[in-house]
């Protein structure tokens, strides 16, 4: 028996199993996934070495389908071949053909786009947000280089997806990291969602794409097995020592094997009925016109991954500020009494990276302002600095890749334009990725670049995940708001050991030192500056300095006022209210972003207290615009330490 002939009934099985599990759960894609019924048996039948046992296996070969609709072909091989599913690792079951009924079910494994969250751990990541697969790929890629493994990562598609910006940004990543262990393989089959794909996505033009950004291409038919094991035979072959990637254009039809699904009209569309009946028939008979009857399509030997090679991974406690500092000759620096919150970063990646194998670092062009460069710049950590340049949603997507492949990797940029990768840091939560996410230059005390530059829906827009349970139980992101470098450098060390996503906001300008040694930072923590009687005031990052001057004017006033730092959302309700009810229910908060960030966020926890109180959110209320001084930008938006004493005044009735 051939090998063709194996691939080919292998495939039809796989195709005729696609339609039937997306006509029991009523919705689906079946026609992408006939599309690719070939290439994913080669593949997973054949050429990648991993083992259906052990899906997850540190060593495996890995494969990300970027374009996630196409999953049901994945789920059907996976059920063909006994893959081992489940949520917990230590107690999983083999997935078999009857499962495949349950697509899109509640309480499936088979998400209708996959996620390894959900108990499929064959994927390394969730996707179905088109384009953001290949940068999962490359940070897989990244990862396996890092960890001296010769696993090969394989990215599919689709063409309709190739015209996303990502894909874009992906391709350049994966040629400057000259990540020849990835092959991007391009899902041709003509067709998007609502008609044919334009001429730019055709086979010819992204070949010709391919190769200017420089990579080695291979045009193949995706429906001939013999020309998809020669191209993955050569990738094999090539993907340790080669000079450029490779990638693969694969000429395909959407809804191959069933030309009643063929065309613009069954995107999404799962067949039912007569038509379901109609379309099983003919991928029979286009069995028997490419393969015997006798032909078995079981009859493949998978090649298994390396065995993992046993290895220390060092996760050491983070030394103190000030001996950090020391070592780095900047003894002066810390006896000025202030710092920028965005140097105590730096500082402290330096610090951790010496002590913690699995910190990697990614930034996006900006790291001497990030102060990332302090990481870059140490010779012994400079391998595990990942430079995406002017790239923000690939450099997430990549960190999820990295995430998945055991690291914890903190991504650094201007945190106006972490907003730029909001549905990339989504997906990578979708995942479970353990991700660590430092904006700097936060809020508008940038003063004089002006609000392109500045982050301000970013509170509100990562608080909201501060709401939601992730899959392991907790908080879905952290949100951290450090006021000074002693907050800023022991909570990058609490981001490091924590399993999960947080988003940490650093400044531009230096500010004075608040804490010292002693002080000890936890998620879902708050520090209580000062204790008064009449008012709480709530504030975090820079706005605590600001609320810090209004105390000494409110004094003035006879007017003793609580001051709060509350450097993280979530945060202890109980705890807070309770501070709250020791101030008469009279609450201040004060935030230098746009609305729905702090301020919010403590207005939920007094309401749902069910005790009478009275509130006012101090924010930013108008489009800012460039000032000489954060001084200056602060009063424009109404939010100087005058103008908390005002409103303070104001909620109390008090002049």
């Amino acid at each position: 028996m051939s090998f063709e002939a194996a691939v080919h009934a292998q495939a039809i099985e796989l195709n005729k199993l696609s339609l039937q599990m997306t006509a029991a759960a009523g919705s689906g894609h079946p026609s992408t996934a006939l599309s690719l019924g070939h290439i994913v048996t080669v593949l997973m039948f054949s050429s990648m070495r991993w083992s259906p046992d052990y899906p997850d296996y540190p060593t495996s070969d890995r494969l990300v389908l970027s374009e996630g609709h196409a999953v049901p072909i994945v789920y059907a091989a996976a059920a063909k071949l006994g893959v081992m599913i489940g949520k917990d690792p230590n107690n999983r079951r083999r997935l078999t053909v009857e499962d495949l009924k349950g697509l899109r079910d509640g309480p499936s494994e088979l998400d209708g786009h996959p996620n390894p969250m959900e108990g499929f751990p064959f994927f390394d990541a969730a996707t179905g947000s088109l384009g953001q697969g290949l940068s999962v790929a490359a940070g897989l890629g990244v990862a396996a280089r890092l960890d001296a493994l010769d696993r090969r990562i394989y990215c599919i598609i689709g063409d309709g997806e190739a015209r996303e910006g990502q894909v874009a940004e992906a391709l350049d990543f994966i040629v400057d990291q000259k990540l020849t262990n990835v092959l991007a393989i391009f899902n041709c089959n003509g067709f998007g969602q609502t008609d044919r794909v334009s001429n730019q996505q055709s086979p010819k033009v992204l070949r010709a794409k391919l190769e200017a950004y420089g990579f080695v291409v291979k045009e193949i038919d995706g429906h001939d097995p013999k020309a998809i094991k020669a191209a993955l035979d050569e990738f094999a072959s090539r993907s340790a020592g080669a000079e450029a990637p490779m990638a693969v254009v694969a000429k395909t039809v959407k809804g191959w094997g069933a030309p009643s699904l063929h065309g613009s009209g069954w995107h999404g569309k799962p067949a039912s009925g007569d038509t379901l009946t109609k379309a099983l028939a003919e991928l029979d008979e286009r069995r028997v016109e490419l393969t015997s009857a006798l032909v078995s399509s079981d009859s493949f030997e998978i090649q298994p991954p390396t065995e993992v090679r046993a290895r220390e991974v060092r996760a050491g406690e983070l030394p103190s500020l000030r001996e950090s500092m020391q070592k780095m000759d900047m003894e002066s620096a810390f006896q000025a009494g202030k710092l920028s919150t965005r140097r105590a970063y730096g500082i402290a990646l330096r610090a951790l990276g010496k002590v913690n194998d699995r910190v990697v670092v990614l930034d996006a062009d900006v790291s001497n302002s990030t102060f990332a460069d302090i990481f870059r710049k140490d010779a012994d950590l400079a391998p595990r600095f990942v430079e995406c340049k002017i790239a923000e949603q690939n450099m997430i997507s990549a960190a999820a890749g990295l995430s998945a492949a055991g690291k914890a990797p903190f991504c650094s940029t201007f945190s106006k334009f972490v907003t730029r990768a909001y549905d990339q840091v989504e997906m990578a939560i979708n995942s479970g990725a353990n991700l660590k996410i430092v904006g700097s230059h936060s809020g508008i005390t940038l003063a004089a670049d002006g609000p392109s530059q500045m982050s301000l829906p970013d509170v509100a827009w990562f608080r909201s995940w501060s709401t939601v349970r992730d899959h392991r139980g907790n908080p879905a992101c952290y949100v951290l708001q450090p006021a000074d470098a002693f907050a800023a450098y022991a909570l990058t060390g609490v981001m490091a050991e924590y399993e999960g996503v947080c988003y940490m906001r650093t400044l531009r300008a230096d500010t004075e030192f608040i804490y010292n040694e002693d002080t000890v930072f936890n998620l879902g923590s708050f520090e209580v500056l000062n204790e008064g009687r009449d008012v709480l005031l709530v504030a975090s990052g820079y706005m605590v300095h600001e609320a810090n001057k209004a105390l000494d004017e409110l004094d003035k006033a006879g007017i003793a006022a609580s001051l709060v730092d509350l450097y993280s959302l979530p945060f202890d309700q109980d705890a807070l209210l309770d501070v709250a009810s020791a101030n008469n229910w009279h609450v201040v908060t004060i935030e230098d972003n746009y609305g729905g960030g702090i301020g919010s966020s403590v207005a939920d926890a007094l309401a749902a207290s069910g005790d009478a109180f009275r509130l006012a959110q101090l924010h930013v209320r108008r489009i800012p615009k460039s000032a000489r001084t954060p001084e200056e930008v602060l009063a424009m938006c109404a939010l100087t330490s005058k103008d908390i004493v005002k409103e303070t005044m104001k909620l109390l009735n008090v002049g």
